[in-house]
This record gives C-alpha cells, sequence and structure tokens, in this order.
C-alpha cells in the first residue's frame, strides 16, 4: 500500500502540468503574448504578417498551449483557422486536449474538439491518455466529451492503470469519480484489466471499501 501511495504522489496534478509562469508570460511577445493575454486583435495582426501559428516558447508551448492553459477558446480558434496544429506536445508531452482535460475546463474542450482536435493521443511522462488524466481528477463533465469525441477507454499507461482504474486509486470513492467509473462503465471500458500486480477494478474498489463502486462494478458483471 505504501508504494501505491507513493506512485500515487508521483502521478498528481502537481507533477503533471507546467503552465507558463507569471516570468515566462512576462517575456512573450508575439504570438505567445497575444494567446496569454486573450488580445484576439493582436493575434490576427500578427498572424496575417506571416508570424508562425506554431512557434514554441523554451518548453515547447505552442500558442495554443498558451491560449488553453489561459482559457482563452476565441484564441485558439483563430489560431486553429489560421493553421496551427492542435496537437502538438509541449516538453513534457501534452497537448491542448490533455491540457484543458486537467484542467476540467470544458469550454475549452469543447472549442478544441470541435475544431478537430483529437481525444485519442498518447501524452505526458505516464504515456497516458486525456481520459485517463481526467479519470484521475475526477472530471466527469470532461471524460464524457472525451468519450463521445471517440477517446481509448481501455489505454494503459506506464503505470500500468486504464483510466478506470485511475478513477478508483486516485480518487476517493465520491460522486464525482462515481460518475466517471458510470460513464466509463457505460461507455463499455473494461472491468477485466488490472494493474500490475493483478488487481482488477472490483478488487481495488473492494480494498478501499467504495461500496458505490463496488456496487456499480458488480452490476455490470464484474469480477
Amino acid at each position: 500500500m505504501a508504494a501505491l501511495l507513493a506512485v500515487a504522489a508521483l502521478a498528481g496534478p502537481a507533477h503533471a502540468q507546467v503552465a507558463p509562469s507569471a516570468a515566462e508570460a512576462a517575456r512573450y511577445t508575439g504570438l505567445h503574448a497575444a494567446a496569454h493575454k486573450g488580445d484576439l486583435v493582436l493575434l490576427k495582426k500578427l498572424l496575417a504578417s506571416g508570424a508562425d501559428a506554431n512557434a514554441r516558447d523554451p518548453f515547447g508551448r505552442t500558442p495554443v498551449h498558451v491560449a488553453t492553459f489561459a482559457r482563452q477558446p476565441e484564441i485558439i480558434r483563430t489560431l486553429a483557422l489560421a493553421g496551427a496544429n492542435l496537437e502538438l506536445l509541449e516538453n513534457d508531452r501534452y497537448d491542448a486536449v490533455t491540457v484543458a482535460a486537467v484542467a476540467g475546463d470544458e469550454d475549452t474542450l469543447r472549442v478544441l474538439l470541435s475544431l478537430g482536435a483529437s481525444a485519442k493521443l498518447t501524452t505526458s511522462r505516464y504515456d497516458g491518455t486525456a481520459l485517463i488524466a481526467a479519470a484521475h481528477l475526477g472530471h466527469d463533465g470532461v471524460v464524457r466529451q472525451l468519450i463521445a469525441a471517440g477517446a481509448p477507454l481501455d489505454h494503459v499507461n506506464n503505470l500500468h492503470w486504464t483510466a478506470m482504474i485511475e478513477a478508483i486509486v486516485l480518487g476517493q470513492g465520491g460522486a464525482r469519480h462515481q460518475s466517471v467509473l458510470q460513464a466509463l462503465l457505460a461507455a463499455g471500458a473494461s472491468t477485466r484489466l488490472t494493474d500490475r500486480e493483478g488487481n482488477t477494478p472490483l478488487t481495488l474498489a473492494k480494498s478501499r471499501g467504495y461500496a458505490a463502486m463496488v456496487d456499480m462494478l458488480e452490476k455490470e458483471g464484474a469480477h
């Protein structure tokens, strides 16, 4: 159990993404500055003059990444129309969809997906997905959006956890994580895939005393 808690701490959101710091944002120029500030007029002017919509900051963030962190969906829309690639990864291997998913930012995520951004990418140092990240954090609305966009339900990350397993082992068994589990079950996510020690989602839920999750899993025939 101690080992599991250590892994859970490592996988926590504090170790997930690196948003632009205040100092970094203060140094931004060009499209990155416009994206961070939500300055649509400047953004359009720069794009019209030939600025690179996929330019990178020192951490590999594009203007789309910066706009996603800053919750600027109209900036993202304008960048996409100008040819920005919505699926590029920054240095820690996060795309904009996963950034929005971790933030629980349903509005920005909805815009990204409507513009054609993929919910299927393998991202992060954990070789995970946006769905796994959202399940971990109990962002049930995000989870439902990602499922509808075709996110891989049974992707196994390098911790040997699926979205379903993360919803159990990294949550507290409360209402939001129960809602995540319900969404995954309704979509047909596997209840048979195990963690590295061979524990199924049902075994993991039972071991934590998450009665509501146990009930949901058993109703789906989980073992």
